[in-house]
């Protein structure tokens, strides 16, 4: 099969917000092989990025993903299960990317996000959805079951009989529900969407990027540990944050009545 051109779109706007862009329309966005290995190398990108503060994924044609191109997919994955488990093991890996990048992520939903999309989503330090927009886990549907997330970050955000409720009947939820359950942080109509992306990142984008860093990765470690442990990792991230030149910077440039200038050190 010949590749297709420009399935991931690369964006790096003048204020550091980066957007990655699926740009499969036509097919709803749905992740091709050759989609899941570029969108590995552009969140690589953005991640090695120093003038990128915050990354955005958007779906191009008003829908966000709408899960595995099971055209390309249904044969080899559903008949090989080496096959099935390299997609599993690929998409894992690069969702994982997305959730432990040393930057914020954001999710803006429009149209559809279901199976590998929902995963994407959830993957993502935050959710903004079009209040019209159609989410959820989706598998289930298809006799289907999603490798890449759902298992152990769906319960962190909805708990786990709101999970069982998505997943094992595979419901749809709008944007304006998914703000409700709490998976999504806000949500708007698609009139006013671009605007409410460009709000939320304001208040990312001119923070410390160190201390994001650092912030983001001791919350996502801070799921997996006990709490003697987290105490210790509290202490030793509080200990390298403070001694970092960005937090030298923060606290001069409050008492000299400036605004920061941060290098991300």
């Amino acid at each position: 099969m010949e590749p297709e051109k420009d399935v991931i779109q690369y964006e790096l706007a003048e204020n550091g917000i980066c957007t990655i862009w699926l740009n499969r329309p036509r097919k709803r966005n749905c992740v091709s092989p050759q989609l899941l290995r570029e969108l590995e190398v552009a969140v690589d990108r953005a991640a090695a990025e120093k003038k990128a503060l915050a990354v955005v994924f958007r779906g191009r044609g008003n829908t966000f993903c709408s899960g595995a191109d099971l055209d390309q997919l249904v044969g080899p994955v559903l008949h090989e299960s080496t096959v099935s488990l390299q997609l599993a093991i690929d998409s894992a890996r690069t969702y994982d990317k997305i959730y432990n990048m040393n930057k914020p992520t954001i999710a803006a939903v429009e149209g559809y996000a279901v199976a590998g999309g929902f995963e994407l989503m959830i993957s993502c330090d935050f959710a903004l959805a079009a209040s019209e927009a159609k989410i959820g886990d989706f598998h289930i549907r298809r006799a289907l079951f999603g490798g890449a997330g759902p298992i152990y970050r769906l319960p962190r955000y909805i708990g786990m009989r709101k999970s069982k409720e998505l997943m094992l009947t595979g419901k749809l939820l709008t944007g304006d529900e998914c703000v409700e359950w709490n998976l999504c942080n806000a949500s708007a109509p698609a009139a006013e969407f671009d605007k409410l992306i460009e709000d939320f990142c304001a208040p990312l984008i001119d923070k410390s990027p160190f201390c994001m860093w650092m912030t983001k990765m001791a919350l996502n470690r801070g799921m997996d540990a006990d709490t003697n442990s987290l105490i210790t990792l509290e202490t030793m991230t509080c200990n390298v944050v403070h001694h970092s030149a960005d937090a030298k910077e923060g606290v001069a440039a409050f008492l000299e009545k400036r605004k920061p200038v941060w290098t991300g050190n």
